[in-house]
């Protein structure tokens, strides 16, 4: 079948793009040379200028990364397209000719999966909508995240990959038919936290913020990050050096990153791995607050004013930390000894998992342990974290807050436990992608478009303006948080302080430092 084709100019050279059903795509165009060899641990630095018109007719290739194991590797399909050149971020154009808002979109996956290529990431849904859409990659584990004392960059790489990404799109998106003054950066979870972190650095480079499922409260300390960088080096057996971690093969590097994640999660030991560490939950690399790229915690720098001039929608789902427990082995644990152990080593307060056993909210029924436990740790990681940063920007830009209610039915577990209403579940809801074939292992046959209907149009809205008709701004007297499918019931509306007595439990928590 053939297609149309459209060339635009970049800064580095033309590039061809597809039209269909009057979009303009352009996948695979390199922002950044490709971080190899003395680029490997540096700084991402501009790609080799190319004068003959490229072809951007094809996703470019995807980060190095570990393959997803067990239930979560069917729940997540991430594609793998081989090569270097993996700094690449594709476009989707409604008219490059015109003058449209943009939306830049960081994918999450704990800072080690992940990719642009993710089919549920289909920026024609945008575009169609008259929104330039961006999707970029970024450097992911060791090669992103790792604190390497001796590298030119000790920490860090994956956000400068970001930021420049950023810069080209500032620098280029004109050509393409995007406002370079209108700009909006989104993402969810690692890609939400890279959202708070950006804004925590208050550059000037985007102009309003979706955050999804995120937390400013994320951050290793130089210390806590080297001990995971050791461990790494450890299983490799090599010093935990540049030039050692460059000289190990790839596809080791990562299967060794990979089964330190796994110790992180399963350990019971804070100090092991640091408590900055075990204090993200189970993710093993994050960003680093190094005093350099990052100087501190963002909740910090947010609650200190960095970013205060920047609209922000943000948000959670009601029940996000299920994704960690119902397609896990965790499932399985019998009694509530275990999860209680859980959720103290993950910064919960003691008595807190017996707080909310004592509570039963239809239709999240807590009535196992493993429901305490996530409604427990949902609030600890996601939900608090985001009311902290709506609250530190409470008498600055808008920020309207929402929650994410809708529960999927799929059981990935020989319990038959569900889902529910669980972290990334709103995806395919915001990118209005539920007729892709990956979304339903998700979402299970028959998601209602309606609720997608609603979402996306928010995000759409809220890209274009800046604001939100309706929908009143976050403050802490009211406390309204616009509710998708509340009590799994269709439609939207605004709730003054959902679940109010389990916030007030952690007043004294979480708060910057």
């Amino acid at each position: 079948m053939s297609h149309t084709t459209v060339d635009v100019q970049t800064a580095y050279g033309p590039v061809s793009g597809l039209i269909e059903n009057r979009i303009s795509s352009f996948r695979g165009i390199p922002y950044a040379a490709a971080p190899v060899g003395p680029n490997r641990f540096g700084r991402p630095v501009s790609p080799k200028p190319w004068r003959t018109v490229r072809d951007a007719h094809e996703f470019g290739p995807t980060p190095p990364q570990p393959v997803l194991r067990g239930k979560l590797g069917e729940l997540f399909h991430n594609p793998v397209v081989p090569g270097d050149g993996y700094l690449n971020l594709n476009v989707w154009s409604p008219d490059v000719h015109g003058d449209a808002p943009v939306l830049v979109w960081i994918h999450g996956g704990a800072f080690t999966t992940g990719s642009s290529a993710v089919a549920a990431y289909d920026g024609a849904t945008f575009a169609r909508d008259g929104v330039v859409c961006v999707t970029i990659n970024y450097r992911l584990g060791v090669d992103g995240f790792a604190y390497i004392d001796d590298a030119p960059v000790p920490a860090n790489r994956g956000l400068l990959d970001q930021i420049f990404a950023l810069e080209w799109v500032r620098d280029n998106i004109a050509n393409f038919g995007g406002d370079p003054n209108n700009v909006t950066v989104a993402g969810e979870s690692a890609g939400a936290m890279s959202v708070l972190t950006l804004l925590s650095l208050d550059q000037g480079l985007f102009h309003q913020a979706i955050v999804e499922s995120g937390s400013a409260h994320i951050g290793q300390t130089r210390e806590d990050a080297a001990l995971v960088t050791a461990a790494i080096a450890a299983r490799l057996g090599v010093e935990p050096t540049a030039r050692a971690l460059a000289s190990v093969d790839i596809a080791d590097l990562v299967s060794a990153q990979d089964k330190v994640a796994d110790d992180v999660t399963t350990t019971a030991d804070p100090q092991q791995y640091g408590a900055s560490t075990i204090a993200s939950c189970g993710m093993s690399l994050m960003p680093v607050i190094d005093g350099d790229v990052v100087p501190r915690l963002p909740i910090d720098a947010i609650a200190e004013g960095r970013g205060a001039d920047v609209p922000m929608l943000i948000g959670t789902t009601v029940e996000e930390f299920r994704l960690f427990v119902v397609p896990t082995f965790m499932v399985a644990w019998p009694g509530a000894k275990q999860f209680r152990t859980r959720t103290e080593v993950y910064g919960v307060p003691a008595g807190f998992y017996d707080r909310y056993a004592e509570t039963n909210i239809e239709p999240y029924a807590r009535n196992a342990p493993s429901g305490i436990a996530c409604a427990a740790l949902t609030d600890r990681m996601f939900r608090i974290p985001t009311y902290r940063v709506a609250e530190a920007r409470a008498d600055a830009a808008t920020t309207h807050v929402f929650e994410f209610g809708w529960r999927s039915p799929t059981a990935p577990n020989t319990l038959r436990v569900k889902l529910g209403a669980c972290h990334s579940l709103p995806l395919p809801f915001a990118w209005d992608t539920l007729d892709n074939p990956d979304s339903e292992e998700f979402t299970g046959p028959n998601p209602p478009q309606d609720l997608a209907d609603a979402l996306h149009g928010r995000w759409v809205e809220f890209v274009k303006t800046g604001d939100l008709a309706g929908w009143t701004p976050y403050n802490t007297t009211e406390r309204p948080v616009m509710t998708f499918y509340r009590d799994n019931k269709p439609g939207d509306s605004i709730v003054s302080d959902p679940r109010r007595d389990e916030r007030e439990l952690w007043k004294d928590e979480l708060n910057p430092s």
